[in-house]
């Protein structure tokens, strides 16, 4: 794997660096040599957030993970990518174009399937068109994550979905 190292607000020491190849390196069983993995390490008031992006042909794995000392959040995010990467080999349809980025021996080994999807509970709603601003008030009165509504400016289906620092997004299909 190559390491690509950044910080924000943050000088990268060699101690860092040397932690994050050592506990993100135990990953490398699941990757080919040549995949590249982003690293980003930020300092905001007292939380030390990691951030890891791997691209994989098609798919991107990402984590991150905040605590008060850089080093937790290291262990963190390890745990939190091969979680991550054992669902994700469990979901393969077309083992050998789909995972090019990933390990034959990694793809061949066996393992339980205990993150199985399924889906409990189906709704049924009406959808009246609105504005995202008013999607965003009735996202909060049912204290939801996220609102899907129809967009009265575009008669499109979009979602209104909350973000850290209280702030809100939308996504807006593009067909």
């Amino acid at each position: 794997m190559k390491f690509i190292i950044s910080g924000k607000n943050l000088d990268v020491t060699d101690g860092l660096k040397a932690a994050i190849e050592e506990k993100i390196g135990k990953l490398e069983r699941y990757f080919t040599p040549e995949t590249e993995v982003h690293v980003t390490l930020s300092v905001e008031k007292e939380r030390q957030k990691i951030e890891i992006t791997i691209p994989m042909k098609g798919n991107i794995v990402r984590a991150e993970q905040v605590s008060d000392d850089m080093y937790v959040s290291i262990d963190l995010v390890e745990e939190v990518i091969e979680r991550q990467l054992r669902k994700y080999k469990n979901k393969l349809v077309d083992k050998q174009q789909a995972a090019t980025s990933l390990s034959k021996a990694f793809i061949e080994e066996e393992i339980e399937d205990d993150d199985e999807i399924k889906i409990i509970r189906s709704k049924k709603f009406g959808m009246k068109p609105m504005d995202p601003e008013e999607a965003c008030i009735q996202m909060d009165l049912l204290g939801h994550n996220f609102y899907v509504f129809r967009n009265a400016a575009t008669d499109e289906v979009n979602v209104v979905y909350k973000r850290k620092g209280n702030t809100f997004g939308l996504i807006e299909p593009e067909f």
